[in-house]
């Protein structure tokens, strides 16, 4: 990726699409039209109204926890994914999708177990691991598995 190349990144709280070049990326920018930060260092929560925003139309790689509030691996899992976010940013954004509130989408991306971590870059799928993970690995997995 060229750091002057201008590069499309979802706000993580309005979802508005923003254009920034990709060298400005360390240096906490923030959304054009809510003015809060691109990056937070936590998870968001993606939902059928801002998951295309993220997952397809934001040119940073997305990495989607699937899970549920009943089970007890993905609550386990929750604090790690969290710290997760804080290691991982701005390289890639991190979101959590509820599969009982959001059961098409579940369906879309055929989760059959859960915590199922999904990484996405512009719609398309790059690698699955399910099961939950402590932080280093989630870090390392994901880390594994960036486009370069």
């Amino acid at each position: 990726m060229n750091a002057a190349s201008p590069l499309h990144l979802a706000c993580p709280s309005c979802h508005a699409v923003n254009r920034l070049p990709a060298a400005r990326l360390d240096q906490q920018p923030g959304c054009g039209r809510c003015h809060r930060p691109l990056f937070n260092g936590a998870p968001l929560t993606l939902d059928a109204g801002n998951f295309d925003a993220h997952a397809s139309r934001s040119d940073i790689p997305l990495l989607v926890d699937f899970w549920a509030g009943w089970c007890g691996p993905c609550l386990q899992m929750a604090p790690a994914f969290a710290q997760a976010a804080a290691q991982l940013e701005p390289a890639l954004r991190l979101g959590k999708l509820d599969t009982e509130a959001e059961s098409a989408l579940a369906a879309r991306f055929a989760i059959r177990s859960i915590p199922t971590l999904v990484l996405l870059q512009r719609g398309r799928e790059l690698a699955r691991q399910s099961g939950a993970m402590p932080v280093t690995a989630i870090v390392q997995w994901a880390r594994q598995h960036l486009p370069r």
